[in-house]
């Protein structure tokens, strides 16, 4: 019974056992490998709710928008606080029609030129917001599987040259350097896998996303060209 609980003990520090018995090349290509998955799941969580909130702020900003509530008091409303996705694209071109209204530019056919264009760029900052670091993940994902497999190239070469200095080539003896070596594939695999995932389900979130913003972009510069036609 004792002998069967000292195994489960093994088993549990066989992994530290593999990186501490590690060539130093290898094991600097595990470190790199562990740190980079940390990073790509921090940067995961991050965009995990940064996604949820924009969605959200999305959904509740489209109720008020339609609800019948005046754009004046929702401008005045929502000009007060921080803005996000939807809502700041909103603020935006609303800031800068009532900039050239109350300027009494005579020009009306340029406020929507403006307008659209104000709108373009703030589309372009959240977009690129959203998007920021997306980058580390796709990195991450189309390198990590080479650069452990480097640390297992260089893991073999290494057993090989033991097994060539010892002159044993005995399975006991070739085993745990194979092994040590094939580690480094192993922890770069779960650095990409994961990376390859979600940069995917983020391209694919920010993608639709931009596709809500351009289209209430065309539906608010349907609403701006009402207004000047009313207006001349």
């Amino acid at each position: 019974m004792f002998d069967g609980l000292k195994g489960s003990g093994a088993g549990s520090m066989a992994f530290l056992d593999l990186f501490l018995s590690a060539h130093i090349v290898v094991k600097i290509v595990m470190v790199g490998l562990m740190l980079a998955s940390v990073w790509s799941w921090a940067i995961i969580i991050e965009k995990l709710v940064a996604f949820r909130q924009a969605r959200a702020e999305a959904d509740k900003f489209e109720q008020l928008f339609w609800s019948g509530q005046s754009l004046e008091e929702l401008y005045t409303g929502l000009s007060r606080g921080r803005t996000i996705a939807m809502a700041a694209l909103f603020v935006a071109a609303m800031r800068e029609w009532k900039r050239s209204v109350e300027g009494n530019i005579r020009a009306l056919g340029g406020i929507q030129m403006r307008v659209e264009k104000v709108m373009d760029v703030t589309i372009s900052r959240e977009m690129e917001r959203l998007e920021r670091r997306l980058l580390f993940l796709a990195t991450v994902g189309s390198t990590a599987p080479f650069v452990g497999l480097f640390g297992t190239v260089w893991g073999i070469m290494t057993s090989f040259q033991s097994i060539a200095a010892s002159k044993n080539t005995s399975l006991a003896v070739v085993a745990p350097g194979i092994a040590e070596a094939l580690f480094a594939t192993a922890i770069g695999l779960v650095a990409a896998i994961p990376a390859v995932v979600f940069y995917n389900k983020f391209s694919a979130d920010a993608s639709r996303l931009g596709q809500r913003l351009e289209a209430f972009a065309d539906e608010f510069s349907a609403i701006v060209s009402r207004q000047i036609d009313v207006r001349s």
